[in-house]
């Protein structure tokens, strides 16, 4: 049976808690669980069809594929409130509500301020959340790191204003209200920031461009950092009209993004987590929509590429780049790297894709010891 769904500000969607689990190898001693699609062994997960499908997200991802079909008997499997009351607790390791200001924030925090070897905020991307840095935060803090890494207003599980009643999702917006956090979570400076991603990825690196003086050492993993750093196909989506509104409701919206980017497919209980704040409401969706037609994405690229140029940064920074990645080449980081080569330190981590915390996070933990 073949999903169908009516998007709207009430979302009603049912997706089967009902998968098929292969063991996929990565290596002499890593294995990784993944659903079973169309997309196995001995067929590339590249081979998309070049053609405009506007119902893509539904038919081309493999673990959207297999999130959606429904058993014989779909009453098994529940509609979306019982889908809901499964996964509502998952996801949130390490996490608690923060109030600033008229904004409520979901902030994961693992270490203490006492940790000897100071403190580390990690900023994720577009679409997706927080959630991906909660192994390289566990793992770090178990090093002797405070680490802090809160979801973005409009994502993950923090708030979501409607736009227009206290927040329009602007670049200043998301920089006055992360300066505004910071001062509540008493982050003392200088200290460790960690970039990743898209959109909000980037209003982290402008933000560092702004807040110099409070960074000791930046890390970026794959992000735009140049010119010829391309926009993903779903951002322009977002951008046409009426179009742009059916996309930002679609709850695999995030997983779909994950796996565009990367070689590997999402485990369902993590693929449930990256869903869950776009099944439970339209307002991870139109938030994100908000943001994505407010947003300068090249005239953004540019001002990265120019603010962290030799005599215009002096502090150390590590690009720890995954090889896989299907929306940003090895080129853009290697131009970067050359933009100031004698603060930028280039880290290749292979096999992983667009989001190296994710794909494989003991990687990058030890790319991080090694910098931090």
């Amino acid at each position: 049976m073949v999903f169908s769904a009516m998007f709207s500000p009430t979302l009603n969607l049912a997706i089967s808690s009902t998968t098929y689990c292969c063991k996929r190898r990565l290596s002499p001693t890593r294995s990784v669980t993944v659903r079973a699609s169309s997309t196995e062994k001995g067929e590339s997960k590249d081979k998309e069809a070049s053609e405009f499908n506007p119902f893509g997200f539904v038919t081309d991802n493999p673990s959207s594929r297999s999130a959606i079909q429904l058993p014989e008997n779909p009453a098994e499997d529940g509609n979306v409130g019982q889908m809901l009351y499964r996964t509502e607790d998952k996801g949130k390791e390490y996490g608690s509500y923060v109030k600033s200001g008229k904004l409520r924030w979901f902030v994961r925090e693992t270490g203490s301020a006492s940790s000897r070897r100071g403190t580390i905020v990690f900023l994720h991307g577009a679409p997706t959340q927080s959630f991906s840095y909660r192994v390289v935060m566990s793992q770090l803090s178990d090093s002797g790191f405070h680490c802090f890494a809160p979801d973005w207003i409009g994502f993950g599980f923090s708030d979501k204003p409607q736009p227009g009643y206290g927040f329009d999702y602007t670049e200043k917006e998301f920089h006055d209200a992360l300066d505004k956090l910071l001062e509540v979570l008493e982050v003392k400076s200088p200290f460790f920031l960690v970039v990743q991603g898209f959109l909000v990825g980037s209003y982290g690196l402008t933000w560092a461009l702004k807040n110099s003086s409070k960074i000791s050492k930046l890390a970026i993993l794959n992000s735009p950092l140049t010119d010829s750093s391309s926009v993903p196909g779903l951002f322009q989506k977002l951008r046409i009209p009426l179009y742009g509104e059916f996309t930002s409701q679609n709850a695999i919206i995030a997983e779909r993004f994950i796996e565009g980017g990367s070689p590997y497919v999402l485990k369902n209980e993590k693929a449930d987590v990256y869903r869950l704040p776009y099944l439970s409401s339209s307002g991870p969706g139109f938030a994100l929509l908000e943001a994505a037609r407010k947003a300068n994405f090249k005239g953004t690229f540019s001002q990265i590429a120019e603010g962290f140029a030799t005599e215009r940064w002096d502090k150390p920074i590590l690009v720890a780049w995954g090889l896989s990645d299907k929306y940003l080449p090895q080129s853009v980081a290697e131009q970067f790297k050359n933009g100031n080569p004698a603060q930028i330190k280039l880290k290749l981590i292979e096999g992983a894709g667009h989001m190296p915390q994710e794909d494989w996070p003991e990687k990058v933990v030890d790319a991080f010891r090694m910098f931090l």
